[in-house]
């Protein structure tokens, strides 16, 4: 099925526990401390599978996230590879799990949006690429 002008956006949510320190950062947060974070990743697409009417499974997209998640979860963030002289900010991390979850995708006409990562109720980190 086909919309010439609709879109589809798809949004699942995970999370991770995790400690970090920011970088260059004069406050308390420059010391080690963590958070639960809750991250948000959504697709967006034009066209559904006529079969089963969906852009992509809720439960494939949930999986890959959770699989970037896996690696962060339970871990000191600063001494993560991908964190290597970087601040682990939410930016930051955003960041490496849009990047990371974006190689995963392979499926025509869907595409990554974006990804929010929340260290609390009132503060999310949103990354996106135009």
């Amino acid at each position: 099925m086909h919309t010439d002008q609709g879109l589809y956006r798809l949004r699942v949510r995970g999370g991770f526990s995790a400690s970090h320190q920011l970088l260059h950062y004069e406050g308390k947060c420059e010391r080690l401390h963590g958070h639960n974070f809750r991250v948000e990743a959504e697709v967006e697409g034009r066209e559904v599978d006529p079969d089963t009417g969906m852009l992509l499974d809720f439960k494939v997209l949930k999986k890959r996230l959770n699989a970037v998640l896996d690696y962060l979860d339970h871990r000191h963030l600063n001494e993560l590879t991908p964190f290597e002289g970087l601040s682990p900010s939410s930016e930051n991390i955003a960041r490496y799990i849009f990047t990371t979850l974006q190689k995963s995708m392979a499926e025509p006409g869907v595409r990554l949006r974006e990804v929010s990562v929340a260290e609390n109720e009132g503060s999310v980190a949103v990354y996106r690429e135009e």
